[in-house]
């Protein structure tokens, strides 16, 4: 078998932890032993089994499919539009824009400590697996449980907001089609229909995220391309349709009070809220590790280059919205609740609006399928590790696929359960959804902390990504940078503060606190272990990579 010198110099820049044991250490192993070893097809399966898990996905992703999937999970084109009303209404064009920058320059921060970690152990658990590494054995267990919550629970509140956000898009797109020619609608979209639609999307999502691993593979190398050239011609598009521009003056420097609390500081700091709900989910990626080609460096090379292009991006599309704003009280008022739909349909009329409205729509719905195919690897690794109930059926990965679809259906399950609460409570689903961005970002630093604090008593191998001496100065920033914006994320927005107005997130926040202690302490604590991963191969003995690449007739 032949891997080539780029797998051959990838094993041998994963150093010597990534190692196998030799022939007659294989020969003195047990037979279950001998079947681990059987399924090593290269140096990808070789560290895996290192780490501790049989490999039993097929590696399909390469390096563009990898850096598309990590570009559309962030998918500005449809999340910058679905979110742009929040800073707008609260600090203004200026806040917007600024916001924006300012905040993708911490969220590259942040994603580039979770590259380094992800890069020396890259598994199906993301940041979920890395704790195992990070903090002594006695402490395994609850700071993974802890952790794997967070992430899980964040990713599926994730996952049913895009759901719920494209079903508003696609009836904002019915209200404005149904209006008069004095802008009032004919159609208002009632609860019940945006949760069954979203509902259906989140079927759609699930039937995608099912398919087998190299269909996958084909269909999101197309991802990428489409959202940036559609943002780049959505904005050209704009500028010149749109009549009565802003001025670059307007557009750069001017910040309001729109949120009532006195301050227009404070406002715009609550114009971070666009940035820190987009550049999110920065493992995603991670969670396809045991589905990519050269993941320790594939995986961090598409999560930094995804935070590069989709600032970038972002920041261009804000920029181009905040021109197009040719009548802002009137826009903010829009009868479909989302600002950027109206920017369209004043430029393009019906027709050209709906058209740049579909590839919003669109795009979104990559992001969709691309959040819930990480939230169901990651749901996956959790089950396998026996952190659900039932674990030993979410773990299964069909025969047919070969994909686990088991894990992928319970997400849209329950993601569905948690959009049914939007026909009762318009406030609680919010508050659901505003958990996404804090719930990710706080599993991310939390176990950037413990590598930190920990750093003396345990032995942390670094991946071939490594940050070297600037390693410890990203950290602190990232972690101060989430602290900061997780106390924004769950600030009123709006004064006088109602029960209406309310952010119900940090309420949100609690009851998950409370739920994942109360589990552990209810008795998950006597059950679960941390990672299960196969304790022979941790036991086997370090040797020369030369040797490894020998035994296995690699030249």
């Amino acid at each position: 078998m032949d891997i080539g010198s780029d797998a051959k110099q990838s094993l041998k820049r994963a150093g010597s932890g990534t190692t196998l044991p030799s022939k007659s250490a294989r020969a003195a192993g047990s037979h279950r032993n001998a079947n681990i070893m059987a399924t090593i097809e290269n140096d990808d399966d070789r560290l895996l089994v290192r780490i501790g898990y049989t490999p039993v996905l097929h590696r399909h992703f390469s390096r563009w499919s990898t850096v598309s999937y990590a570009i559309s999970i962030l998918g500005v084109l449809g999340s910058v539009p679905a979110t742009f009303g929040a800073p707008m209404g609260s600090g203004g064009p200026a806040t917007a824009v600024w916001a924006w920058f300012i905040g993708s320059i911490m969220a590259y921060c942040i994603a580039s400590s979770v590259a380094e970690l992800v890069s020396a152990y890259p598994t199906a658990g993301g940041m979920y697996y890395v704790t195992k590494h990070v903090v002594p054995p006695e402490h395994v267990a609850p700071w993974a449980w802890i952790i794997g919550w967070c992430n899980f629970l964040g990713q599926a509140a994730g996952v049913a907001s895009l759901a719920y956000t494209i079903s508003q898009m696609i009836l904002a797109t019915a209200v404005m089609h149904s209006s008069l020619d004095d802008g009032s609608p004919t159609f208002t979209p009632t609860a019940l229909q945006t949760v069954l639609l979203a509902i259906l999307v989140l079927c759609l999502f699930g039937s995608i995220c099912s398919f087998p691993t190299n269909w996958l593979h084909r269909i999101i190398l197309w991802f990428a391309p489409i959202n940036i050239i559609a943002s780049v011609c959505i904005c050209i598009s704009l500028l010149v349709l749109t009549p009565n521009k802003q001025s670059a003056k307007w557009v750069f420097t001017e910040v309001m009070d729109g949120s009532g609390w006195g301050s227009r500081g404070f406002s715009f700091l609550l114009g971070f809220l666009s940035v820190a709900w987009t550049m999110t989910d920065y493992d995603g990626t991670t969670h396809m590790s045991e589905e990519t080609h050269d993941a320790a460096i594939r995986g961090p090379v598409a999560i930094r280059t995804a935070i590069l292009v989709s600032g970038v991006v972002g920041w261009m599309l804000t920029v181009t919205f905040c021109f197009c704003m040719s009548d802002y009280d009137a826009i903010m008022s829009t009868p479909t609740g989302l600002p950027v739909a109206q920017i369209f349909f004043n430029a393009g009329g019906r027709t050209g609006g709906t058209v740049m409205w579909f590839f919003v729509i669109l795009v979104q719905v990559f992001t969709g399928c691309s959040a819930m195919l990480a939230n169901a690897r990651m749901a996956w690794a959790f089950a396998r590790d026996a952190a659900f109930p039932f674990s030993d059926f979410w773990s299964r990965v069909n025969t047919l696929t070969n994909t686990p679809i088991n894990a992928v259906w319970l997400v849209v399950a329950f993601c569905s359960c948690l959009d049914l609460i939007g026909i009762g409570s318009t406030l609680t689903i919010v508050a659901i959804f505003n958990i996404t961005a804090p719930a990710l970002d706080i599993s991310y630093i939390a176990v950037i902390i413990a590598h930190r604090w920990y750093e003396g008593r345990v032995k942390f191998h670094p991946g071939p990504y490594t940050m070297g001496r600037w390693s410890k100065p990203v950290n602190a920033v990232a972690v101060t940078w989430v602290c900061f914006i997780s106390v924004v994320l769950f600030f009123p927005t709006v004064k006088p503060v109602t029960v209406s107005n309310m952010n119900y997130a940090v309420c949100v926040a609690g009851v998950i606190g409370v739920f994942s202690c109360g589990w552990w302490w209810a008795g998950a604590r006597r059950t679960y272990t941390g990672p299960r991963t196969n304790d022979i191969i941790d036991e086997l003995p370090p040797e020369d990579p030369e040797d490894i690449l020998s035994d296995y007739d690699i030249p």
